[in-house]
């Protein structure tokens, strides 16, 4: 027994080195790619774009050199904010959420035209760095759990077999009891204990029920607090929820579950045990500031192209509110205050409507680097088809593969999708690749609809097929308006 644990430690061990070595290489790889190797791998999930690429990829490797610079001149360097300038559809936000996922930093997407200036009803600015390091914090606790998780398990399997395998009595050593009876009691517990460890390893217990404690946080209703604040009532909801929950002990309740749960909530409650959540909170808030990532969307929306009045009031008084987060200034969550001075922040709008230059000047100079992306034409499509690892035709392929039916798109039927993607986006609004997924949902349709139902399992979608399913939208252009 003894060797069975030291030898189950030794391997838990290992497997913990293992996991901190892996997390070790994820984190720093960023450090290790220059930037044509971070466009090389944006190039699997992006097609063209190029300007646009290469401006992140600077950003990025600037961190890189930022944090290898003498400490008296480190924190003078501030990242070079972006602008992205172009249409939907063109690929700005998956720039973006694939050079974070890359870098493994801190990652939030916002959009600007649900913040509202302080003093109105809506959310404010601040609330997206408190978002941010929430998310830091989840993907922080995550990789603590990581670590130790098999300790966990070790110590839920024990937690289990006391549940299912009742300790043996004390014997009395009064009036005569003998101390020899005691040894035979152990012996034998332990025996039945090993034999019901390896009865649940086999999986054998899973549905045998067990009782026993589970927390519960719900006691009393919370009393509802009605407070009208600037941090924004979703954040004061979350704020009150998380002082109850302290307030209040958590309940426990003895229910009766499968063995399969119980071990499951016993590992999940070990673990909130074993994870240092002070230092989940360190670490979470060190990578916000030093490597977190806040891409603002439809930032045009919050442009005014000249002085009026109503809700183009609160425009202008949101680009302020915006201002004093992107130059650097510390915004109190409810983990500690944190500094956004090397927050690096990838705005983008289309700007239809607006220009860049209809930004207040001092919001203009916060972002440095502008890139206007290009619009998408057939031969984009095309490769949008076809390259990415995740390409569209890919997805349908792997989809209908588990009817049993075998799709087959031939080149001139790949064309022709582009074709139409592009004509359509020409005559009507401009919504970049997303076209792309309407065109196919229709062309597919019918194969998706009948794809239980077949007989022939293998369907050819050519340029005949396609102009079949979309000749009467094609002709009418009104309809391909509505429709495509």
């Amino acid at each position: 027994m003894a060797n069975k644990t030291s030898k189950g430690n030794a391997d838990a061990n290992q497997a913990n080195q293992a996991n901190q070595a892996n997390q070790a290489n994820t984190a720093g790889k960023i450090d290790f790619l220059t930037p044509k190797e971070i466009i090389k791998e944006l190039d699997k999930y992006v097609i063209g774009q190029d300007k646009a690429k290469k401006s992140v990829a600077v950003a990025l490797r600037t961190r890189f050199r930022r944090n290898n610079v003498p400490d008296e001149i480190r924190e003078d360097i501030v990242p070079k904010n972006i602008l992205l300038i172009g249409p939907t559809g063109v690929g700005k936000t998956e720039i973006a959420r694939r050079i974070a996922k890359l870098s493994d930093s801190p990652f939030i997407k916002v959009e600007a035209s649900k913040f509202t200036e302080v003093g109105y009803m809506g959310r404010d600015v601040e609330s997206m760095v408190r978002d941010l390091v929430e998310t830091a914090f989840i993907n922080e606790k995550s990789k603590e759990t990581e670590q130790v998780i098999d300790k966990a398990k070790q110590n839920a399997e024990e937690l289990l077999l006391d549940l299912l395998v009742a300790p043996p009595p004390k014997v009395s050593k009064k009036n005569g009891g003998q101390p020899s009876a005691e040894g035979v009691e152990k012996n034998s517990y332990a025996n039945t204990r090993e034999k019901f460890r390896k009865m649940f390893l086999e999986g054998k217990l899973d549905d045998r029920f067990v009782e026993m404690e589970i927390k519960s946080s719900a006691k009393a209703p919370i009393p509802v607090i009605e407070i009208f604040s600037q941090s924004g009532m979703d954040d004061i909801g979350q704020d009150f929820k998380d002082i109850f929950s302290n307030i209040f002990p958590k309940q426990k309740k003895i229910e009766k579950v499968r063995v399969s749960e119980a071990f499951d909530i016993l590992v999940k409650e070990e673990s909130e045990r074993l994870v240092d959540n002070d230092k989940v909170v360190q670490n979470a808030i060190q990578r916000v500031e030093n490597s977190g990532l806040i891409f603002i969307d439809e930032i045009d929306k919050i442009a005014s192209r000249e002085k009026s009045y109503g809700p183009d009031v609160s425009r202008e008084g949101v680009q302020r509110d915006l201002l004093p987060i992107i130059e650097g200034s510390n915004v109190m969550t409810k983990y500690g205050a944190v500094k956004t001075d090397h927050i690096l922040f990838i705005a983008a709008g289309a700007f239809h409507v607006s220009k860049p230059s209809d930004l207040i000047p001092e919001l203009q100079g916060r972002f440095p680097i502008r890139v206007e992306m290009d619009s998408l034409s057939k031969k984009e499509f095309v490769r949008i088809l076809t390259e990415p690892k995740g390409a569209l035709i890919k997805q349908y392929i792997e989809l209908l593969k588990t009817e049993n039916v075998t799709l087959n798109f031939t080149d001139d039927g790949i064309e022709r999708i582009a074709e139409i993607a592009e004509e359509v986006n020409l005559k009507t609004e401009n919504i970049g690749a997303r076209r792309l997924h309407t065109i196919l949902e229709r062309v597919m349709e019918d194969v998706s609809f009948e794809a239980p139902y077949k007989t022939a399992k293998k369907v050819l979608i050519n340029k005949n097929y396609i102009d079949e399913r979309l000749k009467d939208i094609i002709k009418d252009e009104d309809l391909s308006r509505y429709i495509l």
